[in-house]
């Protein structure tokens, strides 16, 4: 267990600033030099776990953002957080924690993230990584098409009650028709997850099934979850990495 003062120097050494899109507004923390990649944290909040492979990628050359979208920052998750976070999220207007078929609201205020990095880093485009709860954005970031190294860690949204939540990617129509064309013009999508965890559904199935080739699949052994942070496996964190390097910094 990480302590509560080791964290708080842990999120010292990032800049703390905000982002509005309309008038939505969530802090966000920024970090190192290079191309642009979003991290999005996944329930209980911005804990250190996520924090630190936050860092992982800034030592590889890269200018993370870590929004703060619910949840407590930089201290470690009590056992009752989770239980407390996900009500307050199946009522919250930004999230679409049992619907089928739609974008969560919050999509567009991460799109205009994502476009505010690249205008002011340029390079090909940025990264976005979405986990867990919020696994799924990072495909709804990618319409926009300054995202182009879209990674999905063991998406859970909709919440896997029944055979059509479980297989749903919490993206509307319009916005599933847009990802397949950014896919077929040549921008894949990496998924990453262990191969025995439920609360990810049939998702990887239906990814497959929409983007072909397009859909770099990473399934690990074992019953874990949390995939780049909780229960952190070398392997997806080194695909991560090189997803990133080889879409974000072409030719190096």
């Amino acid at each position: 267990m990480v302590d509560e003062h080791a964290t708080e120097s842990q999120l010292r050494r990032w800049s703390r600033g905000t982002h509005a899109a309309g008038p939505t507004i969530y802090p966000t923390y920024r970090r190192g030099a290079g191309p642009g990649v979003v991290v999005i944290h996944e329930s209980p909040g911005l804990t250190p776990e996520v924090i630190a492979f936050a860092d992982e990628v800034v030592a590889e050359g890269f200018t993370v953002v870590l929004p703060h979208l619910f949840g407590s920052s930089h201290a470690p998750p009590r056992t009752w957080e989770g239980a407390w976070v996900i009500p307050r999220l199946c009522v919250s207007r930004e999230f679409t924690m049992l619907a089928t078929g739609r974008t969560a609201p919050l999509a567009g205020w991460l799109r205009s993230l994502a476009r505010e990095l690249h205008a002011e880093l340029g390079g090909p485009g940025v990264g976005a990584v979405g986990m867990c709860v919020t696994g799924g954005f990072a495909l709804a970031m990618m319409v926009d098409p300054s995202v182009v190294a879209p990674v999905v860690a063991q998406p859970a949204v909709p919440l896997p009650i029944g055979r059509r939540r479980a297989a749903d990617l919490n993206l509307s129509p319009d916005d599933l028709a847009a990802v397949r064309r950014r896919v077929a013009g040549g921008c894949p999508v990496l998924g990453l997850r262990y191969r025995d965890d439920w609360v990810t559904g049939t998702r990887f199935e239906t990814l497959r099934r929409e983007l072909g080739d397009g859909f770099l699949r990473v399934e690990l052994p074992g019953l874990g979850h949390s995939t780049l942070t909780d229960h952190r496996h070398p392997e997806a964190v080194a695909r991560v990495l090189a997803f990133f390097r080889e879409r974000l910094k072409p030719g190096r």
